[in-house]
């Protein structure tokens, strides 16, 4: 008896919601959504990725998917799904961009302390953003992604997306202001941690400037000009080094925060 392909065909529709919303990981998501990996290898992890997750939707019982019979039904056609992928793949970058924050909250962090210490000039390349960033700031982007992996950060962004499925079921969903107050929640805790991660480095600099200050006025005779930057240079990495466990220490809490509240949002 021949076999046909029109059981696997009614598939299709569904399998590509699942395909679009597990690929917007691999556009924002750390790691997955690194540039360093070819966009090709991306898309074969994408599509290996929603070969798995999607016989774990379709069993007796799942709420996951209470469109897929419509959408089989009415034959729905590749042109017909453009707003459903469209909406399918913000899910998945919405979930890669918000576990990227506390990344980029260090990176900010970063900056201003290159700024004060002289080193906004010195820059390395950073094929993640795609420009020359400071060495302090390509430091702690370094160090706060190797702490994002260590702690499960990528199992979390996987856990919250499968998860998702349950409580976003396809082409259910829609932007509301619910999303709109997660952002800005989530960007308002990525400039904060930025600022306490370089507090301590700004109030060192701010003491640093007026004793500089207090010696150009009593000794005039000593160029303060021309080791201020290596005086600054040299307490900044001092200061950096003493304080890195706890500026690090303050970006685990942090991160363990921000992933918390997007598996509550998207997988509570």
């Amino acid at each position: 008896m021949p076999i046909g392909f029109e059981p696997m065909l009614n598939h299709l529709p569904a399998w590509m919601l699942v395909l679009f919303r597990i690929a917007g990981i691999f556009f924002m998501a750390p790691v997955f959504g690194s540039t360093t990996i070819p966009v090709r290898f991306r898309m074969l992890l994408s599509v290996a990725v929603a070969c798995c997750v999607y016989p774990m939707l379709i069993e007796p019982g799942r709420q996951a998917m209470p469109n897929v019979m419509p959408i089989v039904a009415n034959g729905m056609f590749f042109w017909t799904m453009a707003p459903a992928v469209a909406m399918e793949m913000l899910i998945g970058v919405l979930i890669g961009f918000g576990a990227s924050l506390p990344i980029f909250g260090m990176q900010v962090g970063g900056r201003i302390v290159d700024q004060q210490m002289g080193l906004g000039i010195a820059g390395v390349y950073n094929p993640e953003v795609g420009e020359e960033v400071g060495v302090i700031s390509e430091f702690f982007f370094m160090l706060s992604l190797t702490i994002f992996i260590l702690i499960g950060g990528l199992r979390v962004v996987l856990t919250t997306l499968v998860g998702s499925f349950n409580h976003i079921p396809l082409g259910t969903y829609m932007v509301d202001g619910n999303i709109i107050d997660l952002l800005i929640g989530l960007c308002q805790a990525m400039f904060e941690l930025g600022l306490r991660v370089s507090a301590p480095l700004l109030c060192l600099f701010f003491l640093l400037t007026i004793s500089m200050g207090f010696i150009a006025r009593t000794v005039p005779q000593l160029n303060i000009l021309s080791i201020g930057f290596t005086v600054r240079i040299v307490c900044g990495v001092l200061i950096v080094l003493g304080a890195l466990g706890v500026m690090f220490s303050v970006f685990e809490h942090d991160l363990h925060v921000l992933l918390r509240r997007l598996s509550v949002f998207f997988a509570p």
